[in-house]
């Protein structure tokens, strides 16, 4: 039984770097793995695809004759996919028992509320793949509250939309150190729990700057600044009602990843193999035992507040002792 991760997430959060540095890492452990590209306009991958979209159909093809934009393309794409599936099955079944890692395009619609990709999904189900969905997410996200809330309502409409094994990653952890300083620990974030407690900033950050209807900014008045109280956005009641929605689906949390650090990639793919159900049984072809003495001591996890003192508290101590940890 082949089993699969379909990374999916916005443009720019990383999925074909992680792709890359994942069958580097797969290919460590002695597991064979393969990377599918599935996105039309990804012409300048780091890895080599075992089977490439684009040998079906080209953006510039469908854009020339189509006459549709990029978006609107890379839909045409998924939907001459999904019509011509026996291309890609074809393929995969070259791969044999490979983990496949399938990089999917990075339009936020396609999980949301198109459904080719979703369809494209369940038939691989029904050829036999344990599939695992990977949402990414720049952890940029975290250095405000509206970016943040807004991943999250991402997260759960991709959630219900695809209805599979999921996990919601933030990506490029190790950046952190370069943002503002969090209001909140990092678990705060990964746990999503008690969003009522970053209404205040999200309120905050909305009457310091919005967005005006010519491009300008709406801005707090000298009588707003009489009184002894933050205003409340206009926006409060919509964004109280959007916290109160993602807690009570109760669905979404956040894994962590940087993508370089090997201990991050083994405690991610340990989750994964959790998820997809690697982690209960062997597959054929795969050197198991590399892989058991990479994760033997099964009760070892990187809880966030680990994340934490490993990219913000303690970086540079650590990233020394790490140093040292690699010379000895």
């Amino acid at each position: 039984m082949p089993f699969a991760q379909l990374v999916i997430g916005s443009p720019g959060s990383g999925k074909s770097t992680y792709c890359d540095g994942m069958q580097q890492f797969m290919t460590a452990v002695q597991r064979k793995c393969s990377v599918v590209n599935l996105d039309v306009a990804n012409d300048h991958t780091s890895y080599t695809p075992a089977i490439d979209v684009r040998d079906l159909i080209t953006i510039d093809e469908i854009m020339e004759q189509e006459d549709l934009g990029p978006n609107g393309g890379i839909l045409y794409a998924l939907e001459e996919l999904e019509h011509n599936f026996e291309w890609l099955e074809e393929g995969l079944k070259a791969l044999g028992d490979d983990y496949v890692l399938f990089d999917c395009p990075g339009q936020v619609e396609l999980f949301t509320h198109h459904f080719s990709l979703r369809r494209i999904f369940l038939r691989l189900e029904k050829l036999g793949y344990r599939l695992v969905v990977l949402h990414l997410t720049d952890s940029i996200v975290l250095s405000r509250p509206s970016l943040y809330v807004s991943s999250l309502l991402l997260a759960l409409r991709s959630m219900l939309q695809m209805d599979l094994p999921h996990l919601n990653v933030l990506t490029k952890i190790d950046n952190l150190k370069n943002y503002p300083d969090l209001p909140f620990n990092l678990d705060y974030y990964t746990e999503v729990q008690s969003l009522s407690y970053l209404l205040p900033h999200l309120n905050k950050e909305q009457n310091s700057g919005i967005p005006g209807p010519k491009g300008g900014n709406t801005r707090r008045t000298t009588e707003d600044t009489d009184n002894d109280e933050e205003p409340k956005s206009k926006f409060a009641a919509l964004n109280s009602a959007i916290v109160d929605l993602v807690e009570e689906f109760a669905l979404v949390g956040f894994e962590t990843l940087a993508v370089e650090d090997k201990k991050s990639m083994m405690f991610l793919l340990r989750a994964i193999d959790r998820a997809g159900g690697y982690a209960f049984g062997s597959v054929e072809g795969a050197n198991d035992s590399v892989w058991q003495v990479a994760m033997r001591q099964d009760a070892v996890t990187m809880e966030p507040r680990d994340v934490q003192e490993r990219w913000l508290d303690r970086r540079e101590e650590m990233d020394e002792e790490e140093r040292k940890a690699w010379a000895q």
